[in-house]
């Protein structure tokens, strides 16, 4: 049995310290901050130029003027703070953002990772994913571990365009926890269920 994505957040969550800063990519990463347990404190991160990021809102609070660098409408936390992109950004390359937790394409043995493009498909660009890989302490990936073809995500070398070498810590997907050392992946943890020997890691 496979984590749902609800669990694979929580898994995530286990891994980043109280009292952090963390910046979540669109996608997956998302629901990270809809998970937030009672009495763990994150700063929530969003590059478009808010740190206080609460999750999403209900309907009947919803804000038009409030959304994350994902164009989702988004709460903000009490202490909540709001800047300009250039602000933001200096945070992210100036080293102040604890943990980025981005999701992936292909993630290699040498720990890079492809995440923004697939040669041939429509081109959403990169965003501040390059940023926030050589910026951030800590970088978590979390993804399906395979794609909708049956292919695996990680991967020995990336064929994909890279958004970073040698740049992720650590890797969550539906079926485990694995950390990339250069050689390998070092599984750390597996879904209850999930058998090794048919994840097909390099």
């Amino acid at each position: 049995m496979a984590w749902t994505k609800e669990e694979m957040a929580d898994k995530v969550l286990e891994k980043i310290s109280d009292q952090s800063s963390v910046n979540l990519g669109i996608g997956l990463p998302t629901i990270v901050a809809q998970r937030l347990p009672e009495g763990k404190t994150l700063w929530i991160h969003s590059e478009n130029g808010v740190l206080g990021v609460k999750g999403r809102p209900k309907k009947d609070n919803v804000s038009p003027t409030l959304i994350n660098a994902g164009k989702e409408t988004i709460t903000i936390k009490e202490g909540a703070s709001f800047f300009d992109s250039s602000l933001s950004f200096g945070m992210i390359r100036g080293g102040h953002i604890d943990y980025s937790v981005l999701g992936g394409m292909e993630v290699d043995t040498e720990a890079s990772l492809a995440n923004w493009m697939i040669p041939g498909k429509k081109l959403t660009g990169m965003g501040g994913a390059m940023d926030l890989v050589n910026g951030s302490k800590t970088v978590i990936i979390m993804m399906t571990h395979f794609s909708k073809d049956g292919s695996p995500k990680l991967v020995k070398k990336c064929d994909l365009p890279l958004t970073g070498k040698c740049v992720v810590d650590l890797v969550v997907t539906d079926h485990g926890i694995f950390k990339p050392n250069g050689n390998c992946f070092e599984v750390l943890e597996l879904a209850p269920g999930v058998i090794e020997s048919e994840l097909k890691l390099p």
